[in-house]
């Protein structure tokens, strides 16, 4: 059974059962609370509402969980996304009526900026026009949204897409509120070992102090090391002509300030992307709490506003601890993207590949590569990515001759690209048109229009990329549902508390590890099956039980 719910703004709520075509079933009712309101209903399988970042954070506040939930926001945005490629549109309930309505769509609310500690600032939701009432409006667009549904080129799997979709909603309000475990000594004792001692004034620690010096030393005058156009000049004047100073042009450069420099961009980073300053804003607790971003880039990948979860430095994952008597069970997927080519391509070789062993590469360099792992794996990647030069067209060569389905797969998706056609993932997210902008320069190239060959390049490499990636990240999402799931069925105390594209993080007491540990592998064969069909594919997981993320590998 289906249930619809808003807040009212008072700490109240407003609610009915629906029907199978998500009409009013039965009276509409008034509560005054609406923790209260939803924790007396443990019969509700699903629960439909605006958002899940607005209603449930105040559920959980209140110690109320709820298992499943119909995001009509994160709904929305996936529907116009498909439909006619209007991806990146306004997905407000506001919007999602006014569109239903043919009125002028209202924008979203601005975003966040990303520097500030999370859930202090929190934009309203766009307003309704006035005299709108939000119970009938959510009613309304949720009955137009299943019939959108239905109208898609496959319903089952875009049903399937929607329910994922919400429920990473759900296991990101629940990561948010539960936090890493932290060590703020340990990150301090890093720091001060790694940066040297923290000076008053906002002056750079003795470290990076020490290494600004050898750079200038290095030039024979005064250089900042935090200022690329001076170390481009620096450079210049010595004979030197740089591009950039990435690391990568750097290296290739032979002159004493090279390794100075390389060290100081090193602890630069680590200082203003973790230091003490990061640590003061964002570790309370013994926890840190990111604000986690289902769908927050173009290909349903997971970002975060502000904190940098998805970029913690292997040196700072130190401090991130079990809490006494408490373990992390840190599970990776194994070569996820070339076993999920694997599935949306159905290529019977690929697909028997990714069903016999758990170091796919390794299979494949046996069979086709005489037994160079590193060629094969080359290849492989080369065809998701669009690598086409050197060794790696070479390589790719090879893949499609033995491969052909698979190949075909992504050269397809690249093809639409590259002439400005749209591709979905195997659950129906859409790609962007040309024309929109997006913040994610992962996922999309920076100035991908129409009208030259490389930005047509440009985007066929997005695309084929995309298909892969997108479908990678819709079975990622059916992972952290049944896992869950099924560690609220069975009991435990275990937490969800991290997850990044292929990885996922679960704190619990050491007594419930291996379970956890076995509920990830079912969870992962379940996600494969019910993603993707009947297919030979397996998606093991690289699982560690550890006390320190640090010690994961």
């Amino acid at each position: 059974m289906r249930w619809a719910v808003a807040d009212t703004g008072d700490g109240g709520a407003i609610l009915c059962p629906l029907g199978p075509d998500g009409r009013p079933a039965g009276a509409v009712v008034h509560e005054p609370s609406l923790a209260e309101a939803v924790r007396t209903r443990p019969e509700v399988e699903r629960w439909v509402w605006r958002s899940t970042a607005g209603i449930y954070r105040s559920l959980l506040a209140a110690d109320v969980r709820v298992e499943r939930c119909y995001d009509v926001e994160a709904a929305e945005a996936l529907l116009i996304g498909y439909e006619e490629g209007q991806a990146g549109q306004a997905r407000s309930l506001a919007a999602a009526w006014a569109r239903l309505r043919g009125l002028p769509v209202p924008p979203d609310a601005p975003a966040r900026a990303a520097e500030l500690q999370p859930l202090l600032f929190e934009s309203g939701p766009v307003p309704l026009p006035a005299g709108t009432d939000e119970f009938t409006a959510l009613l309304e667009v949720y009955v137009g949204q299943l019939a959108r549904t239905a109208a898609t080129g496959h319903p089952e799997r875009m049903r399937l897409l929607l329910a994922a979709e919400s429920a990473g909603m759900l296991v990101a309000a629940e990561m948010s509120r539960s936090g890493i475990p932290w060590r703020a000594d340990i990150h301090r004792e890093l720091l001060a070992t790694l940066l040297g001692e923290r000076y008053p004034g906002g002056s750079q620690p003795r470290r990076m102090a020490e290494l600004a010096d050898e750079v200038s030393r290095a030039f024979g005058a005064r250089v900042r090391p935090d200022l690329p156009n001076d170390i481009i000049r620096a450079f210049a004047r010595a004979g030197i002509e740089l591009t950039s100073t990435r690391k990568w042009e750097l290296q290739r450069v032979e002159h004493p300030a090279v390794e100075p420099l390389l060290a100081y961009k090193a602890l630069y980073r680590l200082y203003t992307a973790h230091g003490w300053s990061w640590l003061e804003q964002w570790v309370h607790g013994g926890r840190f709490r990111p604000e986690y971003l289902p769908g927050g880039t173009v290909s349903g990948r997971w970002t975060t506003n502000g904190g940098g979860a998805l970029q913690i430095p292997k040196v700072i994952r130190r401090a991130i601890r079990a809490d006494p008597g408490w373990c992390l069970v840190v599970a990776d997927a194994d070569q996820l993207e070339p076993r999920i080519l694997a599935a949306v391509s159905r290529d019977p070789g690929l697909m028997q590949a990714a069903g016999r062993v758990d170091d796919l590469y390794a299979d494949l360099a046996n069979r086709g590569f005489g037994g160079d792992r590193d060629q094969a794996k080359l290849a492989l990647l080369g065809a998701v990515y669009g690598q086409t030069s050197g060794d790696a067209l070479t390589h790719l060569a090879g893949l499609r001759r033995r491969y052909p389905a698979a190949v075909a797969y992504v050269d397809d998706a690249a093809r639409a690209g590259e002439e400005g056609r749209l591709v979905r993932t195997w659950l129906g997210r859409t790609c962007p048109p040309v024309s929109v902008e997006t913040r994610d320069r992962q996922d999309l190239p920076v100035g991908s229009e129409r009208g030259t060959s490389s930005a047509a390049r440009a985007r066929g490499r997005f695309t084929r990329n995309f298909v892969v990636q997108g479908s990678a990240a819709e079975w990622a999402l059916l992972v952290l549902a049944g896992l869950r799931h099924a560690m609220s069925r069975a009991g435990l105390r275990a937490e969800l508390v991290f997850f990044q594209h292929d990885e996922v993080i679960v704190h619990c007491p050491h007594e419930e590890a291996a379970g956890v540990a076995e509920m990830i592998a079912t969870a992962a064969d379940a996600a494969g099956r019910l993603t993707f069909g009947s297919t030979p594919v397996r998606f093991p997981f690289s699982t560690a039980v550890v006390e320190c993320y640090g010690e994961a590998g």
